[in-house]
């Protein structure tokens, strides 16, 4: 599944689709950063609250294939311009983050 494939799947607001062809294998979902970097798989789907510039450099180390602020979380302006200028994929839910974890796995699963 792609990231496009993947927002239009879970009805997900696109922030910034910069690599929308780019491959989704899995999914992680916290909300500390040190964590994520040393946990999250590459090319998984990233599932947090934080919406902060610190979010796209995190996202670009842990090569995740986008981030997904839940919870109706909007970024903030430094991490959108952050995200465009380092070709994050950047996209919004308006569930919570288990329900969009939930859906994440059943998208993933059908294919």
């Amino acid at each position: 599944m792609t990231v496009r494939e993947l927002t239009e799947a879970l009805s997900l607001t696109p922030f910034h689709l910069a690599q929308p062809d780019r491959p989704v294998s899995g999914g992680y979902a916290g909300d500390l950063l040190s964590w994520v970097l040393g946990r999250a798989g590459q090319d998984a789907a990233w599932l947090t609250i934080m919406s902060n510039q610190n979010v796209a450099a995190v996202a670009l180390m842990a090569e995740v294939s986008c981030v997904i602020l839940t919870e109706g979380v909007a970024p903030d302006g430094d991490l959108l311009r952050r995200a465009q200028e380092k070709g994050v994929n950047l996209l919004g839910a308006g569930q919570d983050t288990f329900d969009t974890a939930a859906r994440l796995s059943g998208a993933l699963a059908a294919g």
